[in-house]
């Protein structure tokens, strides 16, 4: 089992911030994203554009995962007023 953790907009469009979810022997961070967008297919525009991290280190996709490791995805983040800091 993977623990999951989403930030800002995903974690509105799932309704919390962490999630247990059951990972195959062998899964990648893919498939716990695939099993996430399977539940909650609204998160699916954010795969193009997000980071993730697998025990707070940045990861690929293809990042092997294990029972037990912590998933982030992180959007992109925005903000600030574009105004150079005087």
């Amino acid at each position: 089992m993977a623990s999951v953790g989403q930030l800002a907009r995903l974690r509105e469009l799932v309704g919390t911030g962490d999630l247990a979810l059951d990972a195959p022997e062998g899964a990648t961070v893919r498939d716990v994203w695939d099993t996430l967008v399977q539940a909650h297919p609204a998160a699916a525009v954010y795969e193009r554009s997000m980071s993730c991290a697998v025990n707070l280190d940045y990861a690929r996709m293809t990042t092997p995962v294990s029972a037990g490791d912590d998933v982030a995805f992180l959007p992109p983040v925005s903000g600030g007023s574009g105004a150079e800091p005087e």
